[in-house]
């Protein structure tokens, strides 16, 4: 098959002709039609995750369809569209047991801890825990952007920070992720406050819901701006980029009992950010983490989906070619587009 490779960390990405992957016996192998690309995948190149061995093949936002199945999986079935959460559960651990696949004890994450979905074909373990079927109403392209991005906003919006409608909530860093959680705390009845440095993405993050906009280079006070516009702060508060600055803000801007969720990745030097820990206990703040979502979870956000109450695809800036990943992936750091990039051409 072939797939986008780097044999180095933060080295040059090639196409190459590898293997095909072969199914376990718990485990399918998809045809890829759609993969995005998001940032988790540049941290990985980069060679911020340590599950990460090279040579590599990324890539873990996709939806395709069953081409091999393992003679243990009794749930799917060859030629089913599918899609699958970034993290796999193994189903037998305390946490899938609890029902927390999302923080699996023995979690696989394609373009991870195995070769992904920048390639022809990838394969997924435990496919009865793991894999999700594609409704008719939803697209190829749609579906690839969901298994990061979209549901790890959603269950931070939903499910972590229980967002209601009125609440004031704000989202600082508008990539994929932010505006994700734009559109889905809009659709939960939220007001939603936006902060980016981008001028054209916070006039996406208007269009996907945002009431107020904020941009953080024009600012003179991000934390007093966004308390000004939520009447003495926000309910609750995503980093959704995973930044000392932003962190800190996403902290800062709760009322009291508020609640801040980190998703933004932090990694580097980054990893034990500064936060206003005085303010934490005085307005007892809540700070949750939120990783993921589990597969059994998507049937409220696919209705959502097909009900047009949500609508991820209008977060796709363009569609690529697998071979036009090798200049856009090193370039991801950068935000140079407004929404998702998606390969669904190999």
């Amino acid at each position: 098959m072939k797939a986008l490779v780097y044999e180095k960390f933060q080295g040059g990405l090639t196409i190459q002709t590898v293997p095909d992957p072969t199914p376990n016996s718990h485990g399918v192998v998809v045809k890829v039609k759609a993969t995005g690309l998001c940032l988790s995948d540049w941290h990985a190149w980069q060679g911020h995750d340590t599950d990460v061995e090279l040579p590599h093949v990324g890539g873990h936002e996709l939806a395709g369809i069953i081409v091999a199945i393992g003679k243990d999986v009794k749930n799917y079935k060859v030629d089913d569209r599918v899609t699958v959460p970034f993290v796999s559960g193994c189903g037998s651990c305390g946490e899938c047991l609890s029902g927390n696949h999302q923080v699996c004890d023995n979690q696989s994450q394609p373009g991870f801890t195995h070769w992904g979905s920048f390639a022809e074909y990838v394969a997924i373990d435990f496919a009865d825990i793991n894999l999700v079927k594609i409704p008719n109403e939803i697209s190829n392209e749609t579906a690839s952007i969901l298994g990061c991005r979209f549901i790890t906003s959603f269950r931070a919006i939903a499910h972590q920070g229980k967002v209601s409608g009125g609440q004031f909530v704000a989202i600082h860093g508008c990539g994929g992720v932010g505006l994700s959680a734009i559109m889905i705390a809009n659709a939960l009845g939220a007001k939603v406050i936006a902060i980016d440095i981008n001028d054209e993405t916070l006039a996406l993050a208007k269009e996907l819901g945002a009431v107020e906009i904020i941009n953080a280079n024009k600012s003179a006070d991000v934390i007093a701006e966004v308390k000004s516009l939520s009447n003495g702060g926000v309910h609750v508060s995503v980093d959704a980029l995973g930044n000392p600055i932003t962190c800190f803000n996403s902290v800062a801007n709760l009322r009291k009992r508020g609640k801040h969720i980190q998703v933004g990745l932090m990694t580097g030097d980054n990893k034990h950010p500064k936060i206003p820990m005085d303010a934490v206990i005085a307005n007892e703040l809540e700070i949750i983490g939120s990783h993921g979502m589990q597969a059994f979870k998507y049937s409220e956000m696919l209705e959502m989906i097909k009900n047009g109450k949500l609508k991820p695809q209008k977060l796709i800036d363009r569609t690529i070619s697998l071979e036009n990943a090798i200049t856009a992936l090193p370039n991801m750091d950068k935000f140079e587009n407004k929404g998702a990039l998606v390969i669904n051409s190999f």
